[in-house]
């Protein structure tokens, strides 16, 4: 059985239950799990391979719940760049209608590169476009090659502008034909094991691309088969204005309507979330992908957050599509989801009770750690315990960004300083980026393959 030390770190974050903070801290991992963690003193000083973690924070391996990651074709792409969210939509659809197999798996590794290099271990991916034979299983290829555990979203899209929906007709699926592929890629691929590097969702796009019955089959088959769903929902105020004009409800009435409400479902943004539905939410124990760089580059306003965690509500990070961040470093978005909901309560009106202690960098961290284990229902990641899936990320507190506040606060400071690359990725006991680089793939190769491919789709759409 091969072991994994991490040794002599400076400082490990484990975000167990007791919220453990050790100082010259250790920790052996045996094939894929965590077998212990201590004082350097206490554990062993050999194994099947070393790495030495002196001046490193150690931190569980970042949860990202949101992401379209072939949207890292589009970014910063001219004609959208200061759009909100239905016209952003209304732009894009006509390119992405050009999308091939080949481009989702690059886009694909690609979105998981920059995750992985900034400490990101498990994500989920909303893939709701399926021209020119893509399939979702280009995304899963893609991921196993990587190594990223990975939850990988059946998206869809049904109802086309010529029935009121928002998308053009021809990117849009029969609905029967989704159901079919749906049941065959959780039949394929889904993976219900303590540590599974693949799980599978059902997720029907948004309320303005599905019917009322494609929502409900997808809950439906989704509960036969124990798996989860995932939708978008209250981004925006137009989306407000098109469940109240369509449904006569709000976007939180409309998915209580629906059956998409529970501890198995989780919705994307929820920036619009009133006070009724966040006890709704709370209630069901729905939970949220909150996503503040995206809302904030669309305009799409400042989520209820620290609301949303006091009632219960359970609350993962996402870094949302590559055309809307346009990027995806979690320790950013995590820093980001911290910063806003300071200045979020300040701006409410009657000022704001709680201050700068609003959001704390340890909240934010948790949010993007055991937060979002909950969301994607994974009680195998987010918290670092014998046991627990062997995934972890380094950084290394010596470097430029951290000098300062690194010698005060080491697990504060990852949030309060310059967002930093990681230094060490451990995916499931393997180690993915090693010194900064990328252990699983050449990135050059990568880069270049995926800039032509991103050319040639924009080309395409003209």
């Amino acid at each position: 059985m091969a072991t994994l030390l991490i040794r002599d770190a400076q400082c490990v974050a484990t975000f167990d239950d007791r919220r453990s903070e050790l100082r010259d801290a250790s920790i052996l991992i045996r094939d894929h799990v965590v077998e212990a963690i201590g004082p350097a003193d206490a554990l062993p000083r050999e194994a099947d391979e070393v790495i030495d973690a002196r001046g490193h924070l150690v931190v569980p391996g970042l949860v990202n719940t949101h992401h379209h990651m072939y949207q890292s074709l589009t970014r910063a792409i001219p004609g959208v760049q200061d759009a909100e969210l239905f016209s952003w939509l209304r732009g894009l659809y006509p390119i992405w209608a050009g999308l091939t197999p080949e481009m989702v798996q690059v886009s694909t590794q690609l979105a998981m590169a920059e995750l992985l290099l900034s400490g990101c271990t498990t994500s989920s991916d909303h893939l709701y476009i399926y021209p020119n034979g893509v399939r979702l299983d280009d995304s899963i290829e893609a991921a196993h090659e990587i190594g990223m555990r990975f939850v990988a979203t059946r998206g869809s899209m049904s109802v086309g502008a010529s029935q009121g929906g928002l998308p053009p007709d021809r990117v849009v699926e029969r609905e029967d034909a989704i159901l079919k592929d749906t049941q065959r890629l959780i039949e394929t691929w889904h993976d219900k094991s303590h540590g599974a590097m693949v799980n599978v969702a059902v997720a029907p796009c948004s309320p303005f691309s599905v019917s009322r019955d494609l929502m409900r089959e997808s809950a439906t088959m989704a509960r036969a088969f124990g798996v989860r769903l995932h939708t978008h929902l209250a981004e925006n105020d137009h989306d407000i204005a098109y469940s109240r004009e369509k449904f006569n409800c709000t976007p939180a009435e409309y998915a209580q309507d629906l059956g998409w409400l529970g501890h198995d479902v989780w919705h994307a943004h929820c920036v619009k979330l009133d006070e009724a539905g966040i006890a709704l939410f709370a209630k069901t124990r729905t939970g949220v992908a909150h996503c503040p760089c995206s809302n904030m580059r669309l305009a799409s306003g400042i989520a209820p957050v620290r609301r949303m965690l006091d009632a219960g509500v359970p609350v993962g990070l996402g870094v949302d599509g590559s055309a809307s961040n346009d990027g995806a470093h979690m320790v950013n978005e995590a820093r980001q989801a911290m910063l806003l909901a300071r200045v979020g309560r300040a701006l409410e009106p009657f000022g704001c009770d709680h201050g700068p202690s609003e959001m704390t960098a340890r909240n934010a961290l948790e949010i993007a750690t055991r937060g979002g284990a909950q969301v994607l229902g994974r009680a195998d990641i987010g918290h670092l315990a014998p046991g627990m899936c062997a995934d972890l990320a380094m950084f290394d507190l010596r470097t430029l960004g951290f000098a300062g506040g690194a010698v005060h606060d080491p697990v504060a400071s990852l949030l309060l300083c310059a967002s930093p690359q990681a230094a060490f990725t451990v995916v499931n006991g393997r180690v993915v980026v090693r010194e900064g680089q990328l252990a699983t793939l050449e990135p050059e190769p990568l880069v270049e393959r995926h800039n032509r491919l991103a050319v040639q789709l924009a080309q395409a759409a003209h």
